[in-house]
């Protein structure tokens, strides 16, 4: 009966000799250099892509979205004055502001 833990002959497998085992670790640096070249040029593609998108961006995203933060409130601001005065058509004709935005055509979502 062999031994549990067997030779490497007896088992079938071959420990590579060194010149196998330096080829297969030139091998696997290829393909690593291969890849690190091939995202390295993804990256140089994805920056130029970027720096496209931004070339026609009418204004700096931030003065962007500064200027809909701007907008926004001043929409609030508007919409608070609107409701105001409903409110006040409602209270002085003595009826639910539901009914004078119904009657305006003002729905719930405006």
């Amino acid at each position: 009966m062999p031994s549990p833990r067997g030779s490497t002959a007896e088992s079938g497998n071959r420990q590579a000799s060194p010149a196998d085992q330096q080829a297969s670790k030139e091998k696997k640096l290829s393909i690593l250099r291969q890849s690190i070249a091939d995202t390295q040029t993804q990256i140089a593609d994805l920056e130029a892509q970027i720096a496209e998108a931004k070339a026609h961006l009418k204004n700096d995203p931030k003065a962007t979205v500064q200027q809909h933060i701007r907008l926004l409130h001043e929409y609030n601001e508007i919409k608070d004055v609107g409701q105001g005065l409903l409110g006040l058509i409602a209270d002085a004709r003595g009826v639910r502001q539901i009914d004078v935005q119904r009657e305006y055509g003002v729905g719930d979502r405006d």
